[in-house]
């Protein structure tokens, strides 16, 4: 009979050691898995985009002081943003031209919201090799179709950003806005 005692006594150790050793493994399989969470989680934040980059996803843009006829510059994304109030003869020269005409062709309701045709909204950067077009500011070359006139090769774009002549070979590009009242232009 004490045999018989003894062999359980042996099977049940067999039975809680195999039991122990499963705890050990899953407790160290648990602790490697939070140690990896743990380091993977900064890194996997640090991917994330920065207060200042989150700041530049968007501007807003107060139009109601740009008179027509009159463009501003200002910085979307840390490039050149331009704004143009378009008069009504610029309005009616932009619309007059065929989109046949055009190396990039974009009539101007492409290039506008409806209902806010007189406002024209374009990145100024020129499609060539990225320089700065002069039209915006008060006094500077608008080129010859009256729009914007890049100074570094000679790309000339009309009233409504479009590439008339030059090297450049697309329009200006019209950044994804939205007016957010008559007066407040959400770019981004």
């Amino acid at each position: 009979m004490a045999s018989l005692t003894e062999d359980s006594a042996t099977a049940g150790e067999e039975q809680g050691g195999v039991r122990r050793r499963d705890f050990i493994n899953v407790a160290a399989a648990s602790f490697a898995g939070v140690g990896a969470v743990s380091v993977a989680l900064p890194l996997i934040n640090q991917m994330n985009p920065s207060a200042d980059v989150l700041a530049e996803a968007s501007t807003e843009v107060d139009v109601s002081a740009i008179a027509p006829g009159q463009a501003i510059k200002t910085i979307f994304r840390k490039q050149p943003l331009f704004v143009r109030h378009l008069t009504p003869e610029e309005i009616a020269a932009a619309e007059k031209v065929s989109t046949s005409e055009l190396r990039d062709p974009q009539t101007l309701e492409d290039r506008t919201k409806p209902g806010h045709k007189q406002w024209l909204i374009t990145m100024g950067v020129c499609t060539h090799l990225g320089c700065v077009p002069l039209g915006a500011a008060a006094g500077e070359i608008k080129g010859e179709f009256g729009g914007y006139f890049c100074p570094c090769h000679g790309s000339s774009y009309d009233t409504a950003g479009r590439i008339r002549k030059g090297p450049a070979p697309k329009n200006l590009m019209v950044p994804d806005y939205s007016f957010t009242s008559d007066t407040v232009v959400k770019v981004g």
